[in-house]
C-alpha cells in the first residue's frame, strides 16, 4: 500500500493536452535530407525507412525537430556494432556537437529524450556499471508472481468497467493504462497517480510542444515520491535505489525512476496493443494460440520482430571520426538506433512472412552494455495482462474490419490508435487485491479522521482551560465563547473512481 500525498495543494498538476501541429512540415529540409518528423514521416515511417535504405544503404543522414542533423542506422549489423562499441559510439549526449555549439533551443521537444541526465542510460564505463548495477538490483527484486498479482488486480479492475457493456476499446481502456498502473506499484507511487501519469507519459514521448511541461509533471511526481520514501521506505524500486550501497543521490534516483517509468510504459503499451491486434486478426496466431501449438510468449517474440515497441532510440554520439555502414561519421555526430528498420533488414529477413517463433535476436530491447534492463518485467506485464484479459473475456473479437485500424506515429514510436472489440456482456467479479486495497484505504481514512478528531478535542480542552483561567483573573470582563467543532478532511476520490467515471461518460 502506498502513502497518499498529504497535501493536495502541493501535488503537481498534469499539463494541458498536446496541441495539433500548427504549421505544415515538408518531407525534406536543408540539403535535401529527409525529415523524421512531420505528416509524411508520421503517416508511414516504415515506408520512409525503406526509401532511406534504398538511397543510402545501412546508415542514412536525416533531420530531427528543428532540422537537427543525425544519422539513422537502418542495418541490423550496423545497429549491433553501434550498440556494442561504446568506445566509438558513446551514450554521453554531452558529446553532441549541436549542444557544444548552442544549436539546441531550450524548448526543443528533443530535450526530454536527449538531454544528459545523471543516469546509466547516458553513462559509459565504470560510472555506467555503478548506476546500472543499482538499477538491476532494484528491478531484480521483483518476482514474476508478485508482478502478476499486480497485473491481475489492474486487469480485472479495467475489465470490470467494460464487462457489462459487451464492448471495449482496448487501447484507451486497457493497453494505455495497465503498464503505468503496474509501474506505479513497483515504484511505490500512490495509486491515484497512475491515470494522470498515463497522459503525461504519452505526450512526452510524442515530442510535442507540451513535452517539456509533461516532463516537468513527471519529475515533480517522482520527487514527491522520493520524499515520502525517505520517511517511509517500502518494498519498491524507489526505496531500493535510495538504500543501495552504490550511494545514488536523490537526483540520480529520480532520473532512473523517470526513465524506467517512461520507457517501460511506452514499450509495454505498444507491445500489448500490437500483440492483441495480432492475436485478434492474424490467422497464424489465432490458430496457433487456440490450438495450443504456440505460447503467448512466442507470439510476443514475433511481434517484437514485426512491430518493435520503439521504432528508434536516440541515440549514440560518435567519440571520434569513424566509419559506419559506408558513411563517414564525425566526432560529435548523433546516431539514431533504427530498431524497426533493423528488424526488417533484408540481410537477416529476406522473407518477412517467415515466422520467427522463439527467435529473440531482434533489436527491440537493444544489445550490448545498454541492453534494456527492464525487458523481462515489460514482457511479463504484457504477457500476463493479455493472458488474464483473454481468460476473463474468452470470446473477445475485433468489432471492426481489420483494414479500418489506424496508427499514429512520432519520431521514436508507432502507436495503434484504437482496437475496438466485442464480447459477451458479463459482470466481472472484483479481484481480491482490489477489495483489500479499498479496505486498507478506508481504514487509513478512518485512522486519519480519528487522529483529526482527537487533535481537535485536545485543542478544545486547552482552549476551555485557558478561557477558565482568563475568566478567574478578570471576572469583570466576560470572556468570548468560541465553539470548536471537529473538522474531518473530506475523503479524496480514489483514482479508480476518477478512471471509471471517465470511461462511463
Amino acid at each position: 500500500m502506498t502513502t497518499p500525498f498529504p497535501d493536495d495543494e502541493a501535488a503537481p498538476v498534469p499539463p494541458p493536452g498536446c496541441p495539433a501541429h500548427g504549421h505544415a512540415v515538408e518531407p525534406t529540409g536543408p540539403g535535401g535530407l529527409r525529415r523524421l518528423y512531420g505528416p509524411e514521416a508520421e503517416a508511414d515511417p516504415a515506408g520512409l525507412y525503406e526509401k532511406l535504405r534504398a538511397e543510402h544503404g545501412d546508415v542514412a543522414p536525416v533531420l530531427l525537430h528543428g532540422d537537427q542533423r543525425a544519422w539513422l542506422i537502418l542495418g541490423h549489423a550496423a545497429n549491433i556494432t553501434a550498440m556494442r562499441t561504446p568506445s566509438l559510439f558513446s551514450r554521453d549526449s554531452r558529446l553532441w556537437s549541436a549542444f557544444r555549439n548552442d544549436e539546441v533551443p531550450p524548448d526543443s521537444p528533443l530535450l526530454p529524450v536527449v538531454a544528459w541526465q545523471p543516469i546509466c542510460v547516458f553513462a559509459d564505463g565504470e560510472e555506467h556499471r555503478r548506476l546500472r548495477n543499482a538499477l538491476l538490483d532494484g528491478l531484480n527484486g521483483f518476482d514474476r508472481r508478485g508482478i502478476r498479482r499486480h497485473v491481475r488486480r489492474f486487469t480485472t479492475d479495467l475489465v470490470q468497467v467494460v464487462g457489462p457493456t459487451g464492448r471495449a476499446e482496448l487501447i484507451t481502456q486497457f493497453a494505455e493504462h495497465l503498464p503505468m498502473l503496474v509501474m506505479t506499484k513497483l515504484l511505490g507511487m500512490p495509486d491515484e497517480y497512475g491515470p494522470q501519469l498515463v497522459d503525461a507519459a504519452r505526450d512526452l514521448m510524442k515530442g510535442t510542444e507540451t513535452a517539456i511541461a509533461s516532463n516537468e509533471y513527471v519529475v515533480a511526481s517522482l520527487r514527491r515520491t522520493i520524499a515520502i520514501k525517505h520517511e517511509s521506505p517500502g518494498d519498491d524500486l524507489t526505496s531500493r535505489l535510495l538504500a543501495h550501497p552504490a550511494g545514488l543521490t536523490d537526483d540520480e534516483v529520480m532520473e532512473h525512476l523517470r526513465v524506467v517509468l517512461l520507457a517501460a510504459n511506452e514499450t509495454t503499451v505498444n507491445l500489448i496493443a500490437d500483440s492483441l491486434k495480432m492475436v485478434l486478426t492474424d490467422p497464424r496466431f489465432r490458430a496457433h494460440l487456440s490450438g495450443g501449438q504456440m505460447t503467448l510468449g512466442e507470439a510476443l517474440d514475433q511481434v517484437l520482430w514485426d512491430s518493435p515497441p520503439m521504432s528508434l532510440v536516440a541515440g549514440r554520439w560518435a567519440t571520434t571520426d569513424t566509419e559506419l555502414g559506408g558513411q563517414q561519421i564525425l566526432a560529435g555526430d548523433l546516431l539514431l538506433l533504427g530498431l524497426a528498420a533493423g528488424n526488417v533488414d533484408p540481410t537477416v529477413r529476406p522473407d518477412l512472412a517467415t515466422p520467427l517463433y522463439g527467435n529473440r535476436s531482434h533489436l527491440s530491447f537493444g544489445a550490448g552494455p545498454h541492453e534494456c534492463p527492464g525487458q523481462d518485467i515489460g514482457r511479463h506485464v504484457a504477457e500476463a495482462g493479455i493472458d488474464i484479459l483473454l481468460t476473463l473475456l474468452p470470446d473477445l473479437r475485433l468489432a471492426v474490419p481489420e483494414e479500418e485500424l489506424t496508427w499514429s506515429s512520432a519520431w521514436i514510436s508507432r502507436h495503434l490508435t484504437a482496437l475496438p472489440v466485442e464480447f459477451t456482456a458479463q459482470e466481472i467479479e472484483p479481484d481480491p487485491e482490489s477489495v483489500a486495497e479499498a479496505e486498507r484505504a478506508a481504514e487509513e481514512a478512518r485512522e486519519l479522521a480519528e487522529r483529526a478528531l482527537a487533535a481537535t478535542q485536545r485543542a478544545a480542552a486547552q482552549a476551555a482551560a485557558s478561557a477558565a483561567g482568563t475568566e478567574a483573573a478578570s471576572a469583570s470582563t466576560p470572556a468570548d465563547t468560541a465553539t470548536t467543532t471537529a473538522t474531518v478532511p473530506a475523503q479524496r476520490r480514489s483514482w479508480w473512481d476518477v478512471l471509471t467515471g471517465l470511461f462511463r461518460r
